[in-house]
């Protein structure tokens, strides 16, 4: 069987890059989005389609099961925020393989994202360019529909604030996030409270200490079951991180993802994700780790395009990890690839289960 799995994956990363990856290179990556994004919507409607892609791409191992904050994942391969905006793949992203989705970023209203172009890939520096701007249906539309459905593995709400002039008030802001929260209560795992977008108007004000902490109080007095989150900027100093830190414990915050898009670059406006960002997302999860020995669930997203990779993040404290940039640049076959090959590297090191293996490279 494993061989099987093994013959499997190496036929869909030829198949991927020799054939689909070139002809979708060629066209502009959003339409190239748009199109994946009604294709998996309908395959995943479907249960024959839903079977097929199962057997074509699924792997999943004991090995790889964990259970955190009361949530139980069948593998730490997470799809990260920012592809499945309107939560419309959940259910074929089961049939990949995908341990948990994260979907969003939605926002307490309808957006239409920035204007222009709005993502373009990076091939050298296996990155994308991205600026979409929170582009979503909203909460109530979103939500709502997703209080009809059912999925056999965990997913995660995304809340941002709408990308406006009017939520560049603080107050408005807070609010937003609130009613986000308040409306998708009764879907979803987990929530991560996305104030590191740096493709949205107004920059990323909920960074600042100050506002971050009226923020957080605001978000404590909801007195919310699920596990709260925040994803960080990978931007951010340690200094900046410390401070945030502190003010995380004081409001009970469960962990943080590591991390968003760069900021840093020479392309103007947007964001990049993929390669450029995996030095700082390791270092930023490795510090975390140490400074609060352990006491966070962290999930570590940006250029992971292999086991290899996922696992550094692993073993720098990561419980769980996300990607979107890898599996564009490599096809939907890589989770296959990283879980089965995650259980490899586990078997090497004499890991009963991934859960042994965290945090192991602070020790």
């Amino acid at each position: 069987m494993e061989i099987l799995v093994s013959i499997r994956n190496k036929t869909n990363s030829v198949l991927y890059n020799k054939i689909v990856k070139p002809v979708c290179f060629m066209y502009d990556a959003e339409q190239v989005h748009n199109f994946f994004t009604k294709t998996g919507k309908f395959l995943g409607d479907h249960a024959l389609t839903k079977k097929t892609i199962s057997t074509l791409f699924n792997y999943q191992n004991k090995k790889l099961e964990l259970n955190i904050l009361g949530i139980k994942f069948r593998n730490p391969v997470g799809l990260s925020a920012g592809f499945d905006k309107n939560a419309e793949l959940i259910s074929i992203m089961e049939d990949v393989g995908f341990g948990f989705v994260e979907v969003g970023s939605i926002t307490a209203l309808p957006c239409e994202g920035n204007s222009g172009k709005r993502v373009d890939r990076i091939i050298d520096k296996k990155s994308l360019w991205v600026n979409f701007g929170l582009n979503n249906n909203g909460v109530k539309e979103i939500t709502n529909r997703l209080e009809k459905e059912r999925f056999n593995i965990p997913y995660g709400i995304s809340v941002a604030k709408t990308n406006s002039k009017e939520t560049v008030d603080p107050e408005i802001g807070i609010n937003d996030y609130v009613s986000s929260l308040k409306e998708s209560k009764n879907v979803g795992d987990y929530y991560t409270l996305n104030i590191s977008c740096p493709n949205s108007y107004g920059g990323q004000p909920f960074v600042d200490p100050q506002l971050y902490e009226s923020l957080l109080r605001e978000v404590h007095e909801l007195k919310i079951k699920k596990p709260v989150f925040v994803k960080l900027s990978p931007d951010l100093t340690k200094k900046h991180i410390d401070k945030l830190l502190q003010i995380s414990m004081k409001h009970k915050i469960n962990g943080f993802i590591c991390t968003n898009l760069t900021k840093k670059h020479n392309l103007g406006k947007g964001g990049l994700s993929g390669k450029i960002v995996q030095k700082k997302s390791n270092e930023l999860i490795k510090y975390i780790y140490k400074k609060t020995k352990g006491k966070y669930i962290i999930i570590g997203v940006g250029g992971i395009f292999s086991a290899e990779d996922a696992y550094k993040k692993i073993k720098a404290g990561a419980s769980l990890v996300q990607l979107i940039t890898g599996m564009i640049y490599e096809g939907p076959g890589l989770i296959s690839n990283i879980n089965y090959n995650l259980v490899k590297l586990l078997e090497r090191d004499r890991y009963n289960n991934i859960s042994e293996a965290i945090g192991v490279s602070n020790y």
